[in-house]
């Protein structure tokens, strides 16, 4: 199957696969659009079964990142790149210094951050060899880690998406499940629910990080794959995407999905199947999209927080929106979320091309 045969190619104008021996790189870069200005979106660093799976991961977070761009009002396009992870011992500087070097050919069409695996520091290796990174732990504009701010649009989302559920924003006594608790932004997540008044249930593949958020907030840490198994109100996916599926849909005995994941829906339907269930689901790319606000602030080069905090408030405004508009017209939250997002994409297209 070539890359315009894979069912999750949706017209991007740009894949890029590069190699470097030396290092062991192997990475993939998918820009989906630049409609609105370069393509930017983090990049992932994982340990893929193959190449398909890395392929499929690119090419889904770049069309997410186009969606969560444009869906926070923000003037630039869509792009995400994964890295597969080296089997044995690999000289990590010099892996994320030759990805600097693949980023470069690129020519800005994409700015690189960072994802799941990726440090700030990993940035700085980008940076030797590009000028198109950002989510620097220093500069003049830096923003460094983007993970509170993408946790703290995730808590409001979360709040936002409870007033619909539950009548209310309050999480005093809720029930929450996190998966993927001790990653970067669902640790600041968790203690954000926390200090809320949240009961928290929490797993992770990370055993000592989970340990220490199990004592720090009292949580009750389960098993990986019984986390979908939870009696809770709410669930919020804060690992990989691809979690809500036919095997996993079931099982959920909550009435809200939300979290900070890339891909929940293993595919478009199962938001219809969600809402079948009387579960409410907050898009994924509308209620993540803190970290990628953050990292505009760096962009711009002027980073000023009270931009930041205003886009939150915008956030929040978007998915209530969404979430009103999809029970009014009786669709999928989700195909609500789409049609808006493909609709600004084209009117931006249309401008640019004219």
């Amino acid at each position: 199957m070539s890359v315009f045969e894979h069912p999750s190619f949706d017209n991007h104008e740009k894949v890029l696969f590069a190699t470097d021996d030396a290092t062991g790189l192997k990475a993939i870069i998918g820009v989906h659009s630049t409609a609105r200005g370069p393509a930017v979106g983090g990049c992932r660093f994982w340990s893929y079964e193959n190449s398909e799976a890395a392929l499929n991961d690119a090419l889904r977070l770049s069309q997410g990142m186009s969606y969560k761009n444009v869906m926070a009002d923000l003037p630039i396009g869509g792009g995400k790149s994964v890295i597969m992870k080296p089997a044995g011992a690999f000289d990590r500087d010099a892996l994320f210094t030759a990805f600097g070097r693949a980023v470069d050919t690129l020519g800005g069409a994409y700015i690189t951050a960072e994802d799941v695996g990726v440090s700030p520091a990993d940035m700085v290796s980008v940076r030797k060899s590009t000028k198109f990174v950002t989510g620097l732990p220093e500069g003049e504009a830096a923003s460094g880690d983007p993970s509170p701010v993408t946790a703290e649009g995730v808590f409001r989302g979360i709040k936002v998406s409870a007033e619909r559920a539950f009548g209310s924003r309050d999480l005093s006594g809720k029930r929450i499940a996190v998966q993927g608790a001790a990653g970067h932004v669902g640790a600041y997540l968790c203690r954000h629910l926390s200090e809320a008044g949240a009961e928290l249930i929490i797993t992770d593949i990370n055993e000592p990080g989970l340990c220490k958020l199990e004592a720090e907030l009292g949580a009750t840490v389960v098993a990986p794959d019984a986390i979908y198994d939870q009696q809770a109100d709410i669930f919020a996916p804060c690992a990989l995407g691809s979690i809500i599926k036919a095997d996993t849909i079931g099982r959920l005995k909550v009435k809200v999905v939300a979290g900070a994941a890339n891909n929940q829906l293993a595919t478009r339907d199962m938001g219809a199947e969600l809402q079948k269930r009387g579960i409410l689901y907050a898009p994924d790319y509308v209620i993540n999209a803190g970290g990628i606000i953050n990292v505009m602030g760096e962009i711009s080069g002027d980073f000023d927080p009270k931009w930041v905090q205003g886009k939150l408030d915008g956030l929040e405004k978007t998915l209530g929106e969404i979430l009103d508009r999809a029970e009014s017209e009786g669709r999928p939250s989700n195909l609500v979320a789409d049609d808006i997002a493909r609709a600004r994409l084209e009117n931006a297209r249309a401008q640019k091309a004219a």
